[in-house]
């Protein structure tokens, strides 16, 4: 069964080159385009992992990341931030927000994949465990 991956973003050409990404590596990839939808989607079909921008309309990708935590089904749910922004601080305020890690981008194709299956692997673990 291939694994789900919701990938939260706004920006065309970053979700194409995600998804394009992904795709090849076997995952299932579902998109929103804002926070508010990435929500809904991730309550009724449960990924596996969330990729979240933190630079939304509308809801940015902290506070959809604490709406996603407040959902019991997704507490175990690794949500990782992709986000361009990398000033000292900014991973710190992501974790802080319920995120389990973080991306900077522009993304590495040569390495996105590995990033994104650590996260998977993480998760894995976690249900093994009693």
């Amino acid at each position: 069964m291939k694994r789900k991956i919701l990938v939260i973003e706004d920006n065309e050409q970053n979700l194409y080159l995600i998804r394009f990404i992904l795709e090849d590596g076997g995952y299932e990839v579902l998109s929103a385009k804002d926070g508010r939808e990435g929500v809904e989607m991730a309550a009724t079909r449960l990924p596996d992992l969330i990729l979240l921008d933190i630079q939304l309309p509308d809801m940015d990708g902290y506070t959809t990341a604490r709406a996603l935590r407040e959902n019991a089904d997704l507490n175990r749910t690794p949500i990782v931030a992709v986000t361009s922004y990398a000033m000292p601080g900014d991973r710190e305020k992501a974790l802080a927000s319920g995120f389990s890690g973080y991306i900077e981008k522009p993304i590495d194709p040569d390495t996105f994949e590995a990033q994104v299956s650590q996260y998977i692997a993480a998760k894995n673990r976690q249900r093994s465990r009693p």
